[in-house]
C-alpha cells in the first residue's frame, strides 16, 4: 500500500469520526458549559444543577454519538439500532463509553444495513413494517447484549490502556511531543482522526474526573496559528503579507485554522516554528494543571475562554499567549533569513484547496467517482427544477446500469450521507452548509444535458466498465401516479414578462382547485430566489418550500408561448413551455419524468413549443 493511500484511508477515518463528533458539539458544549459554571470548583457553583454533570456525560453524549454513527452508516434504522447497541456498552461500563459509542454506534449501523440487504424484495405485501419494527428490536437487543458483555469490557481495557501511556506521557513531562504529529497533522488535514479518534474521548473520561481536560487544548489552541500570521504581518511580503492580518482575525476569533495553512505550505520551514509553539502551549497547561470543560469547537479564543473553567483561566490564557509568542519569534527568524519563499503564495493556496479536497475524498479537483453511491439535485423547493434534472441525470444512469441513486431535494432536506450534490450556482453555498461533506456541482441549466453527460461517462470511465446502454428506462414503465388531461393544457398564449406568465399559470392552479390563492404569491417569490428557467426553453415555476401547506391537491398546468417569455439572463434564455407545478408530495414526477425523456430530442421539444393541437401534446406526455 503506497503512502498516499495510507493517508487517504487515515483522512476517510478521520472524517467518518468527524461526521459522528461535530453534529453533536453543541450537547458536548452545553455539557461543558453546565459543567464549568454550577460544580462546587465553577464560577457558581449549584448543588443541584450540577446533577445534570453525571447523566450528561454517561448516557446523553455516548447515546447521541451512538445514534449519530449508526445513522451514518444506514440512515434512521441504522441511528435507532446504533443507539441501542450504544446503551449496552453505556451500562455495563463504569466510564464514560465514547470510544465504544464510535465502535458500537456504526456497528449497528452496519448490521441492520447488511439484514436489510439480505431481505431486501423477499418481505410480502402488507408485512413491511412489522418485519421493519421487530428486526430493529431483535438485532438491537443481541447487540446491546453483546456490548454489554464482550465490547464494553474490551473498550474498557483499551480504554485503561491509552491512560496509562497518558499517565506516562504526563509525569514524564512528554506530553508536549503530541506537538511534533498534532501540527503536521494539522496541515496535511489528518487532524480529525487525532482529534476525535483519541484526543475528545479521553479528554471526555479526563473531564468527568476533574471536571476539565489538556486535551482539548492540545490541537484547538489558536496561539500557534496566531503566532504565524503576526510574524507574517510584521516580516512577510508580497500577497501574504498584505493579506495576513485578515487572516489572523478569521483564525483567532472566528476559529478558522486552516487559513494559516497556506502560510507555512509556501515556506515548509515554518513548521518547525509551529511544532515549537504547539510543544510550548501544552507544556504552559501541563505546569499550571489547566485545560478545558469540554471540546472546544471551533477553535476560536472565544469558544476556548468559553469553556475554560475558573481556576483553569490563568493556564489557559498563559497557553495561548505563550504558543503565540513562541511561534512568532522562531517565524519571524526563519521569515528574515529565507531569501525566496519555496511556492508563491497562490500555488500554496492552491495545494491547501488539493490537500482539503483529498481529505474530503475529492482528488485532483474531482471526487473519487469509484465509490459514488448518491447523487441529488437540489433546488430550493425540491419539485420542479431539481425533478426535471433529476430526471434527465436519473434516466442517464438507468440506461448505463450505474448503482446508483439519483433524487431530488429541497436543499433544507439534504442528508449528510449524499457523495454528489448538483444544484443551481446560486444555491451552491447554501447546499455546502447541508452537505459539507459532499462534492458539489454548480450549474446554471438544470437540463444541461453535456454536464451529465460528461459526469456519467467519468463514471463509467471510474468503473472500467463496459455499459450496454438500455432499450427502456425504469421510469418509462412506472404507473403514472399524476395524469394530465386536456383542461391542464393551454396553447398559443402570450406575455409580456415572466411574472405575467407565472400569474396566469398560478391562476389557473388556482382555478382548478389545486392550490389556495396565496400560492400565486410564492411562485413569484420563488422566482426571486432564483430562476426556475431549466434551458431548452423550459421553465417550471411553482411555489417555495413554506408554500407547500398551500396546495391542495397536486396538480400541473401546461403553458405553451410560442413566442417566448424572457426567464433566464442571457437573450437567449426564452421559455415557450411553462409548466406550473403544485405538489404535496411526488405525484407530480411522472409527467416531469415524460418530459424529461423526451428532451434528448430536439424535434419533440419543438413540437411541444409550436404545436396548437391538444391531444398532440397529450400524447408526448402521457
Amino acid at each position: 500500500m503506497t503512502t498516499s493511500n495510507i493517508k487517504l484511508k487515515v483522512q476517510n477515518f478521520g472524517r467518518f469520526l468527524s461526521n459522528m463528533v461535530m453534529p453533536n458539539i453543541g450537547a458536548f458544549i452545553a455539557w461543558g458549559f453546565i459543567t464549568a459554571i454550577f460544580i462546587p470548583t465553577g464560577w457558581y457553583p449549584n448543588k443541584t444543577v450540577a446533577k445534570l454533570v453525571s447523566p450528561m456525560i454517561t448516557y446523553l453524549l455516548p447515546l447521541l454519538i451512538g445514534y449519530t454513527g449508526g445513522k451514518l452508516v444506514h440512515g434512521e434504522r441504522g441511528a435507532v439500532v446504533g443507539a441501542i447497541t450504544t446503551m449496552g456498552v453505556v451500562v455495563g461500563s463504569a466510564i464514560p463509553m465514547f470510544l465504544g459509542a464510535m465502535i458500537v454506534g456504526p456497528l449497528g449501523g452496519w448490521v441492520i444495513k447488511q439484514f436489510d440487504k439480505v431481505i431486501d424484495g423477499k418481505i410480502k405485501s402488507g408485512f413491511e413494517m412489522l418485519v421493519n419494527n421487530f428486526s430493529a428490536g431483535i438485532i438491537g437487543m443481541l447487540l446491546a447484549l453483546l456490548s454489554f458483555f464482550a465490547i464494553g469490557p474490551s473498550v474498557v481495557v483499551a480504554s485503561n490502556v491509552l491512560a496509562s501511556g497518558v499517565d506516562f506521557m504526563v509525569q514524564h513531562n512528554l506530553l508536549p511531543l503530541t506537538s511534533v504529529i498534532v501540527e503536521p497533522a494539522k496541515i496535511l488535514f489528518l487532524n480529525n482522526a487525532i482529534n476525535h479518534g483519541v484526543f475528545s474521548p479521553l479528554g471526555i473520561q479526563q473531564a468527568a474526573e476533574h471536571a476539565q481536560s489538556i486535551f482539548f487544548l492540545i490541537e484547538a489552541n489558536p496561539g500557534p496559528g496566531l503566532g504565524l500570521l503576526l510574524a507574517y504581518m510584521f516580516f512577510g511580503k508580497g500577497a501574504a503579507k498584505g493579506s495576513a492580518s485578515g487572516a489572523a482575525i478569521i483564525h483567532f476569533f472566528g476559529g478558522i485554522h486552516e487559513i494559516y495553512f497556506p502560510y507555512v505550505l509556501m515556506n515548509p520551514r515554518l513548521i518547525i516554528a509551529m511544532i515549537c509553539g504547539g510543544m510550548t502551549g501544552v507544556f504552559t497547561l501541563t505546569i499550571f494543571g489547566a485545560g478545558l470543560s469540554s471540546p472546544a469547537s471551533p477553535g476560536s479564543i472565544i469558544a476556548v475562554l468559553a469553556v475554560t473553567p475558573k481556576d483553569s483561566l490563568l493556564g489557559v490564557s498563559a497557553s495561548v499567549i505563550a504558543a503565540a509568542a513562541v511561534t512568532f519569534i522562531i517565524s519571524a527568524i526563519l521569515l528574515k533569513t529565507t531569501k525566496n519563499a519555496d511556492k508563491s503564495f497562490e500555488d500554496a493556496k492552491y495545494d491547501v484547496y488539493n490537500m482539503k479536497n483529498e481529505a474530503k475524498g475529492v482528488t485532483n479537483g474531482k471526487l473519487d467517482l469509484t465509490n459514488v453511491k448518491k447523487i441529488i439535485v437540489a433546488c430550493d423547493a425540491g419539485m420542479g427544477s431539481s425533478a426535471m434534472g433529476a430526471g434527465v441525470l436519473r434516466k442517464k444512469i438507468e440506461d448505463t446500469h450505474l448503482d446508483i441513486n439519483v433524487t431530488n431535494l429541497a436543499i433544507n432536506n439534504l442528508p449528510t450521507d449524499a457523495d454528489i450534490i448538483i444544484t443551481h450556482k446560486d444555491l451552491t453555498a447554501r447546499a455546502k452548509q447541508y452537505a459539507p461533506n459532499a462534492y458539489h456541482i454548480s450549474l446554471t441549466n438544470f437540463l444541461d444535458s453535456d454536464l451529465y453527460n460528461q459526469l456519467v461517462n467519468d463514471l463509467i470511465k471510474a468503473r472500467g466498465q463496459e455499459i450496454a446502454p438500455t432499450t427502456q428506462s425504469k421510469t418509462d414503465s412506472q404507473q403514472p401516479l399524476f395524469k394530465l388531461n386536456e383542461t391542464n393544457i393551454f396553447l398559443g398564449l402570450t406575455a409580456q414578462t415572466k411574472e405575467e406568465a407565472i400569474r396566469f399559470a398560478g391562476q389557473k392552479l388556482v382555478e382548478k382547485g389545486y392550490v389556495k390563492p396565496t400560492y400565486v404569491e410564492a411562485m413569484l417569490e420563488r422566482e426571486r430566489l432564483t430562476s426556475t428557467y431549466l434551458g431548452e426553453s423550459i421553465a417550471v415555476p411553482h411555489g417555495t418550500i413554506e408554500a407547500k401547506d398551500d396546495v391542495i391537491n397536486t396538480g400541473i398546468v401546461f403553458c405553451q408561448y410560442p413566442a417566448g417569455v424572457q426567464f433566464g439572463e442571457e437573450e437567449q434564455d426564452k421559455a415557450k413551455i411553462v409548466i406550473g407545478i403544485a405538489a404535496r408530495n411526488n405525484e407530480h414526477l411522472d409527467v416531469i419524468a415524460k418530459l424529461t425523456n423526451a428532451l434528448d430530442d430536439e424535434k419533440i421539444i419543438a413540437k411541444l413549443a409550436t404545436t396548437n393541437n391538444i391531444l398532440e401534446v397529450l400524447a408526448i406526455l402521457s
